[in-house]
């Protein structure tokens, strides 16, 4: 029986990436992304089967349709990569971007992960992994308020669903990946430059998968990622912050204004 994965912003990037792992272990792939003259170029490198759902997942429309695409299938993998985030003072922020992003990061991962979560319980078995961010691991980030706040929300949310799973003895996993600066088109887009060197997008989805495997709940690639996460929950909260701005100011590298990056 064929064993198929899902994997939202396949586009390019982490999403890409996690495609070139799962069809190394031979998964039939279920693509979704904007983009779709991208993923027909991925889809020509991926040695196994492959099939494209282009969508625009700021539209709740388009996230049921690409769920209905698959609920009759056998999904082992779903992983909810698609996101975006923007730079710059939240005064000074497009709303309309920032709502935008809102409709990616939080409204559609919420719909397909319960989705995919009460397809997954009914076959009783299978994992999800939402990409997160180390973003959603602290209290807040000025200069990108609005990027932080939808990111503690996705591991908020993992982490619940996380515990009823456990708490049921359900063997269905939730876990989500927290990774700090990796090297995308996020930089560019976004007009940021990272003050921390980044991970390669490969490492980071290699990382992600392994760790899915060992059904760890919340996945931070690198050591000192980690270590900086840890040694925060014991700043007080309002240094913490005050710290993640300074941090945030750097990635401007003296340029103004804001910017965006889909995946």
């Amino acid at each position: 029986m064929k064993k198929y994965a899902v994997i939202t912003g396949a586009s390019s990037g982490i999403g890409a990436e996690f495609a070139r792992i799962l069809a190394g272990e031979g998964y039939s792939l279920i693509l979704a992304a904007r983009r779709q003259e991208r993923l027909e170029k991925m889809k020509k490198h991926l040695k196994t089967e492959c099939e494209i759902v282009t969508v625009d997942l700021r539209k709740t429309e388009d996230c049921y349709r690409l769920f209905q695409t698959v609920e009759d299938r056998p999904v082992e993998i779903w992983i909810n990569n698609a996101g975006f985030g923007n730079f710059g003072a939240f005064a000074a922020g497009s709303l309309q971007k920032e709502l935008d992003m809102l409709d990616v990061n939080v409204r559609a991962l919420h719909i397909l992960t319960k989705l995919a979560l009460r397809k997954m319980m009914k076959q009783n078995r299978g994992y999800i992994l939402n990409v997160a961010s180390c973003a959603g691991l602290m209290p807040a980030g000025p200069y990108m308020a609005a990027y932080y706040a939808s990111k503690s929300y996705v591991t908020s949310l993992t982490r619940a669903a996380s515990e009823e799973l456990r708490s049921e003895k359900s063997p269905v996993y939730i876990g989500c990946l927290c990774p700090g600066p990796v090297d995308t088109e996020f930089n560019q887009v976004a007009n940021v430059e990272f003050a921390l060197k980044g991970i390669s997008a490969a490492y980071c989805a290699r990382c992600g998968y392994e760790q899915m495997k060992r059904r760890k709940t919340v996945i931070v690639p690198k050591c000192s990622v980690r270590l900086a996460m840890t040694l925060g929950r014991f700043l007080p909260e309002e240094l913490y912050i005050r710290i993640a701005a300074h941090q945030q100011k750097k990635k401007s590298g003296g340029r103004k204004g804001a910017g965006a990056q889909k995946t």
